[in-house]
């Protein structure tokens, strides 16, 4: 099976973005961070130190979803970095096609929470990370989201990913 798009998925430091990257990079695929897709009131709102509603997170969503679709009618793929806290998130990705994979980076909330403090220049802060495991509905019944734990440097966890895709048969 041909895919369109690969989304990172994970809390808010997880390293969506760096491992994101780097498996764009390995695959020759464009990255796209999810947080370019934010509104600036969403911005604005995280840099504050209030969590997103769903209500925020609609237009976002429906902007990651965008851009899959542009993959998907390019015959091109695209790995994008999205929290994708929520099944119903997830389902909007998806939009219904079968050609999305999901990337879950797991990892414990002091691990997590460890790496989002020591990150500089970002706007979420380190106080909304338990908002998100909050939020985070695990994704143990959903059959194209494959768990990768953080613990390991970026370059296994891509190294990872890829045997796992391929093993799935969405990798030549």
């Amino acid at each position: 099976m041909t895919i369109a798009a690969i989304v990172m998925m994970g809390v808010s430091g997880c390293g969506k973005s760096t491992v994101g990257a780097l498996l764009a990079e390995r695959l020759g695929w464009p990255f796209e961070d999810g947080d370019a897709f934010h509104p600036p009131s969403n911005v604005a709102k995280m840099s504050a130190g209030t969590p997103l509603t769903d209500d925020d997170r609609w237009p976002w969503l429906a902007a990651i979803a965008a851009r899959i679709a542009r993959a998907r009618a390019a015959g091109e793929g695209v790995v994008i970095g999205c929290s994708a806290l929520k099944r119903a998130y997830r389902d909007m990705l998806r939009d219904g096609h079968a050609d999305v994979r999901f990337l879950h980076l797991t990892g414990t909330p002091e691990l997590i929470m460890a790496r989002q403090a020591a990150r500089t220049g970002h706007f979420m802060p380190v106080s909304l990370i338990a908002s998100q495991f909050a939020t985070l509905e695990l994704p143990e019944t959903e059959a194209d989201v494959i768990d990768l734990d953080v613990d390991p440097e970026p370059p296994a966890i891509v190294a990872r990913a890829i045997a796992a895709l391929r093993r799935r048969g969405d990798l030549a």
